[in-house]
């Protein structure tokens, strides 16, 4: 059962649409290709029909995780996936369980032991991994047998742990940039298959406007920093792709692409993502990682203008004391 559509931050609408569910289990997870396969594998075990998937940014995480564990969870199971630690999050857990939900969370982003002891608390099960991919840890938890299963968690861990051994993982992470093929993709998954007409032509397409849109932020790059070399660029789409055209061809060690709103998308040579993300409201891997710079109505007008930021200087000043 997917979510149907609500305006943004509108999470009143959320909390009617799962009061109202008929499904058993709720997803909550992100919204990339490792969120994708591991929303295949809760349907491949539960049925299409009992899964009420919520896809989620790390950013509006908190809030929709607490609209769900404000409603009347009458037992039903509540499964977080491939989103990680947020400050007191464990008090939104704590909720959830109070009204009726089970808990269960996998998650592969790095935790320090006192977020796991907190949790673990509140929740039914907590299940971190950081040596595989989300699709990796909901694929050995649900169908530990199942071949079908353990070749979606391979494709889409060689994609999110970047170690692009298979071709059919770069193709799926392109094609699910655009939010409009993540219901299509993961229904092919559950059958088995990875790639398909439209599959083909959407990477095409994608293919043709990200060189574009990669272009356009390596001409508005910033790069400052001592101990590392940082770029700052704005983001016109697909920021993992663009951070790593401007490493290629700026020789950066950091790279920060941000929307126009201040989230930004960051990715780095040394393991020091997350630890950067955390102080900027956000988190993620050692070498990618997602935060905010909050930018006030007057600084999204000033980055829009100049593609500069006051913020760039606080983030290398962060950066470098890691």
């Amino acid at each position: 059962m997917p979510l149907p559509k609500r305006p943004h931050g509108d999470e009143s609408a959320l909390a009617g649409a799962v009061s109202s569910r008929t499904a058993h289990v709720i997803h909550l997870t992100h919204n990339d290709l490792d969120a994708v396969g591991a929303d295949a594998i809760h349907r491949m075990k539960y049925g299409s029909d009992g899964v009420f998937t919520i896809w989620s940014s790390v950013g509006r995480f908190p809030g929709i995780f607490s609209s769900v564990a404000s409603c009347e969870g009458k037992g039903d199971l509540l499964s977080v996936s491939d989103l990680g630690y947020h400050r007191e999050i464990e008090h939104i857990a704590g909720r959830a369980r109070s009204n009726g939900w089970r808990v269960e969370w996998r998650d592969h982003h790095r935790w320090r032991d006192d977020e796991v002891a907190r949790v673990k608390k509140e929740v039914a099960l907590l299940h971190i991994d950081t040596t595989v991919c989300a699709t990796g840890i909901v694929a050995s938890d649900f169908l530990p047998d199942n071949t079908v299963a353990a070749d979606i968690a391979h494709v889409v861990c060689d994609y999110d742990l970047w170690k692009h051994r298979d071709p059919r993982s770069a193709v799926l992470g392109q094609v699910l940039q655009r939010k409009k093929n993540r219901d299509h993709v993961r229904d092919c998954l559950i059958a088995g298959i990875f790639s398909d007409e439209l599959i083909v032509r959407e990477n095409a397409g994608i293919k043709a406007e990200m060189d574009a849109m990669m272009r356009r932020s390596l001409r508005h790059t910033t790069t400052l920093g001592k101990k590392y070399r940082i770029a700052f660029a704005p983001l016109y789409g697909y920021p993992s792709e663009t951070a790593h055209f401007i490493r290629d061809q700026k020789k950066t060690d950091i790279e920060v692409i941000i929307g126009k709103d201040g989230r930004f998308s960051l990715r780095s040579v040394p393991p020091v993502s997350h630890l950067i993300a955390r102080e900027f409201s956000g988190g993620g891997h050692p070498n990618a990682a997602g935060g905010s710079f909050n930018f006030s109505v007057f600084e999204r007008f000033v980055f829009w203008l100049l593609k500069k930021s006051r913020h760039f200087d606080t983030f290398v000043t962060v950066a470098e004391a890691h």
